[in-house]
């Protein structure tokens, strides 16, 4: 059955997003805040600075207006960067006139707080103004969902109805969704795997090979699974699609800007300058900042993520913690 979808963030992940829901038949209304990115989609279909050989389908409105975006949809799908959800958020409250099935595809863990995204919806947007609260991850680059190439995520949900119906809206034959009720251990994974793709990143760029990848997130992985465990995730959660699949399609790929951030700090380059380049949103910056705080309170060991920290917020030399990190003390795999 064809619904109506507004979707919060003409970003490559939205956009492609949109495409999906635009070819399963579905109304996307596609909402930005900047008049000449939404002007050339509802003009030129195209969205040159995030996917630029994308033709994007001209059943995708556009449009500025955030309540001409939310008039009587049925789903809400935030694709906007964790640093202004808790803003946006606010506003659909304000405005929303039904009751949607609130959806994100955001990855990352609010600043101070340390909430997940889910956690934010739910204390922005009223119970009386929401069906439901779902999480779409898993491995996923928006460049090749752009061109239909194969791909399997998850659609997570405290209540199993939402997340069938999220898997019903997106699911086609390039398109695979999986339901899951672990929202924590879906949002952690997503989260806390784009720390390990900064130092994967970074150890490419000193010019280690495929035996240090391979290391970085193995152990990597052993580190979101622990601080995952320890907020109320499902462990099992981290070896499917939004931990180790995630994990791995971020941790490998160019496409990924956690990965080429983490490269170029390898080569020396000073964060500010890496950050001014990408003039994209790196989310696994500061989601090192909240993951660190998080470990020092709950007393979780997560090395990795520690070192990534300093070098990230300390200035320290990427060569010289990445030898510190391989004389710690020696340890059981399991610990």
């Amino acid at each position: 059955m064809s619904q109506t979808i507004a979707v919060l963030g003409p970003g490559s992940w939205g956009t492609a997003l949109s495409q999906v829901l635009a070819e399963n038949g579905h109304t996307v209304r596609l909402w930005g805040n900047d008049p000449n990115q939404i002007q050339e989609i509802a003009h030129y279909h195209t969205n040159r600075h995030y996917l630029p050989d994308l033709k994007i389908p001209t059943s995708i409105s556009a449009t500025t207006d955030l309540k001409e975006a939310l008039e009587n949809v049925d789903a809400v799908l935030f694709v906007v960067p964790t640093k202004v959800i808790r803003l946006v958020a606010s506003d659909v409250a304000k405005l929303l006139t039904n009751q949607p099935v609130i959806i994100h595809a955001s990855k990352g863990l609010e600043q101070g707080t340390h909430l997940r995204i889910s956690e934010i919806l739910a204390q922005e947007i009223p119970a009386d103004k929401r069906r439901g609260i779902a999480v779409l991850s898993g491995p996923s680059h928006a460049e090749e969902v752009a061109v239909h190439d194969l791909t399997t995520i998850t659609a997570a949900s405290e209540d199993l109805a939402i997340a069938k119906y999220v898997q019903d809206l997106f699911m086609n034959e390039y398109f695979r969704i999986y339901t899951n009720t672990d929202v924590i251990g879906v949002e952690l994974g997503a989260a806390l795997k784009n720390i390990i793709a900064l130092g994967t990143g970074a150890l490419v760029g000193l010019g280690y090979g495929d035996n240090a990848k391979a290391a970085i997130m193995t152990r990597g992985l052993a580190e979101i699974s622990r601080l995952g465990e320890a907020l109320g995730a499902d462990p099992l959660t981290f070896i499917g699609l939004s931990g180790v699949g995630d994990l791995i399609v971020t941790g490998t790929s160019k496409h990924s800007r956690n990965w080429r951030a983490g490269y170029q700090l390898g080569q020396g380059i000073p964060l500010e300058e890496v950050l001014d380049k990408m003039g994209m949103v790196v989310e696994g910056v500061a989601t090192t900042k909240s993951a660190y705080e998080l470990a020092q309170n709950l007393n979780v060991e997560m090395p990795i993520t520690e070192t990534i920290y300093h070098v990230l917020y300390d200035g320290a030399n990427v060569k010289e913690v990445t030898r510190n990190l391989m004389l710690r003390d020696g340890r059981q795999e399991r610990e």
